[in-house]
């Protein structure tokens, strides 16, 4: 009876895990569409003169290719040409693989300054504004030493672009910065990777931080959003507050069954029920770049405490290497980190569209006040990509009650 009982199991086990892996098949590197958003295609954004400004989230581009094949970049240079003047292009960090701008010296260093000497080249031949951010790779991966690595990083693109602007927020700090991008177009830029980083990390006006306590930083930033209520406000960083995919604790059947593919692709030794130890730590606990972790978990929740009382905000980041747009509170959260590389995203839940693609979010504001959110991904169809969703953001921009505390 035993032996019946413990085969029957086997088999239910076998036949559900072969069906789910069958199911990731099926929509691994397709769209996932909230039901409402079925038939985006027929959305019709307004005419180009109406344009204000747009927006490029270029996230986790650390490892495009630098002989002039990358066909990201070539969408790029498409954007590039329709926005002009009225652009930002704005990289969500993670601006080098694998860790960052190293010192001279480095067998890491000839590799990271063509890379990054080339993104820098993507800017300065633009008509628009170019913002780069820091994320975890560029903190030396989280660990000791990250936050020399992020200065070094920081000195050598201001060098060359000549732009006090060009790099924030500055000296590592943890922000909260803002430009304004245009007439009713806030860009607010925080430094999430301060938060989740281990050992030194700047603080004080002796580190050329503003504030002495951390507590000033959500003060500062509840302050900013409050008196921008009139405007539309993008607030920017690397860590998505919201994520269907690794960070945000999602794992595919293979990653249960062959764990060891985390470490290297080609490690398919089959461990079913201890290899799920792994995926099971992260999704509870979670590694430092991670959404379960103490220190992400408290800075996400201070953070959505304060943008949960605003209805005019969208917050974009990368980290996790899809397109994913969550719409929660009347608020929008993008994760547009697809710039290099990609993974694994699992669809439903709160996502109103995700997909496991090379690619990036654009964001246009018009004259008349819309926002549209375009999605934009590598086609093996067209050269010149393939919009993939589309949708009309516009923020409720109401009055709201008056509220200090943080």
């Amino acid at each position: 009876m035993l032996v019946y009982l413990l085969s029957v199991t086997l088999v239910v086990l076998f036949v559900f895990t072969a069906f789910s892996y069958w199911q990731e098949l099926k929509y691994r590197q397709k769209p996932y569409y909230r039901l409402s958003d079925v038939g985006w295609q027929h959305l019709r954004q307004p005419e180009q003169e109406e344009l204000v400004h747009s927006v490029a989230l270029l996230g986790d581009v650390g490892a495009v290719a630098t002989d002039g094949t990358d066909p990201l970049l070539h969408l790029v240079e498409n954007w590039k040409r329709e926005s002009g003047q009225a652009g930002t292009m704005l990289f969500l960090g993670d601006n080098l693989y694998p860790i960052g701008l190293p010192t001279e010296g480095s067998k890491h260093r000839a590799p990271a300054e063509a890379r990054l000497n080339l993104l820098i080249k993507e800017v300065r031949d633009f008509a628009g504004r170019g913002v780069f951010l820091s994320g975890n790779h560029d903190w030396l991966k989280g660990r000791t030493g990250g936050y020399a690595q992020v200065l070094r990083q920081e000195r050598y693109v201001r060098k060359r672009l000549e732009d006090d602007a060009c790099y924030l927020p500055r000296n590592g700090c943890p922000g909260p910065e803002s430009l304004q991008l245009a007439e009713g177009l806030l860009l607010v830029i925080i430094n999430t990777q301060w938060f989740v980083q281990r050992g030194e990390k700047p603080l004080g006006k002796q580190q050329g931080c503003p504030y002495e306590d951390i507590e000033q930083f959500f003060v500062a930033f509840n302050n900013l959003l409050r008196k921008n209520r009139h405007q539309h406000v993008l607030v920017a960083a690397h860590h998505p507050l919201y994520s269907n995919a690794l960070h945000g604790g999602k794992f595919t059947v293979k990653q249960h069954i062959f764990p060891l593919t985390a470490a290297h692709r080609r490690f398919y030794l089959p461990l079913p029920i201890f290899g799920s130890v792994y995926p099971f730590y992260r999704k509870l606990f979670g590694a430092y770049e991670d959404m379960s972790h103490r220190k992400y978990k408290k800075m996400r929740k201070r953070l959505l405490r304060i943008m949960h009382r605003y209805n005019n905000i969208v917050y974009a980041a990368g980290h996790d290497h899809n397109l994913q747009h969550f719409e929660v509170q009347g608020n929008h959260y993008l994760v547009s980190g697809s710039g290099s590389k990609t993974a694994f995203v699992k669809k439903g839940g709160k996502a109103t569209f995700t997909l496991e693609q090379l690619g990036f979010f654009v964001l246009n504001y018009y004259q008349n006040g819309e926002v549209w959110l375009e999605a934009r991904v590598v086609s093996k169809e067209s050269a010149d990509g393939t919009v993939m969703f589309r949708k009309n953001i516009k923020s409720v921009l109401q009055p709201v009650p008056e509220v200090r505390e943080v």
